[in-house]
């Protein structure tokens, strides 16, 4: 009876999981569907699981749109979302690493002033930022669009985290060979640190590529927009052009589903190990 239970158990599991799965796929179905159908296709009353006719020009007619420059955009967001999770990884781990390792007054009150930017609206900092940014002449500038972001608090925290529970004894052995605070974060702590800086980076990546607000704001030449902005010109007060912008969007996601599928198992490793205790 037990070994029955067990395996019911076991069947319904993989049945819920199944459907679970189903349900995610869902969005990327419709997609793909719609991004590959006609205007007619994708607006008739009756719905067919596969398109009348597969049209494959209209990736094509995507990235030959006179008015969405995509592939631009494309670019525009790769070169944005990269600077910005190089330069938060930097400065971010070398903030958790001071905060968790160097010892010195008021380290403690320093850590928890960073912890209350998480509690500040974003909305709050808006037009200060975009003024500082307008004042610099950094507006339609890569500089205007990534230097702003460079600093997260929460991966701060997350590496602080992390680097509390670093072994010491690597660190200990570094101190004897005559290696410095600095040279024992380059040489040891960052090395050994790969699980933490790939989840991080992860979820700065996504978070830089899916930013819209701050892009349009300070995108304000066609020639600085990034993907996101450009997703919204396809829907605008005159016209919807439905299978571009469908697309627009299954191409939108591409990168983002590669950074999750090779870091997937970085992601999960390194949250858990920043745990939330000191």
């Amino acid at each position: 009876m037990g070994e029955g239970l067990r395996s019911f158990a076991r069947a319904l599991r993989v049945v819920i999981l199944i459907a679970l799965a189903v349900l995610f796929l869902i969005p990327f179905y419709l997609l793909v569907r719609n991004g590959l159908a006609s205007e007619s296709d994708i607006t008739a009353a009756h719905w067919t699981f596969f398109p009348t006719h597969v049209r494959w020009g209209n990736v094509r007619e995507l990235f030959d749109d006179p008015s969405v420059p995509m592939l631009h955009a494309l670019w525009n967001s790769t070169r944005i979302a990269v600077a910005t999770t190089a330069g938060t990884l930097l400065l971010a781990s070398l903030a958790g690493y001071g905060l968790a390792r160097i010892p010195y007054p008021w380290a403690n009150h320093v850590f928890y002033g960073i912890l209350g930017t998480l509690m500040i609206p974003s909305a709050v900092t808006f037009v200060p930022s975009f003024v500082l940014v307008s004042t610099l002449g950094w507006i339609s500038t890569l500089r205007g669009l990534i230097v702003p972001t460079l600093f997260s608090g929460f991966a701060a925290f997350l590496f602080r985290q992390y680097f509390l529970g670093f072994p010491r004894e690597l660190e200990d052995a570094a101190r004897v060979d005559g290696l410095g605070y600095w040279r024992t974060y380059w040489r040891v702590v960052v090395p050994n640190s790969a699980p933490v800086f790939a989840a991080v980076g992860a979820i700065v990546f996504i978070g830089s590529w899916n930013a819209f607000l701050w892009p349009l704001v300070i995108g304000q030449d066609q020639q600085s927009w990034t993907v996101q902005v450009a997703l919204a010109t396809f829907n605008n007060g005159q016209t919807v052009n439905l299978h571009e912008m469908f697309v627009a969007a299954a191409v939108s996601i591409l990168p983002l589903l590669v950074v999750f599928v090779v870091l997937q198992r970085f992601i999960v490793a390194g949250v858990e190990r920043s745990g939330i205790d000191d």
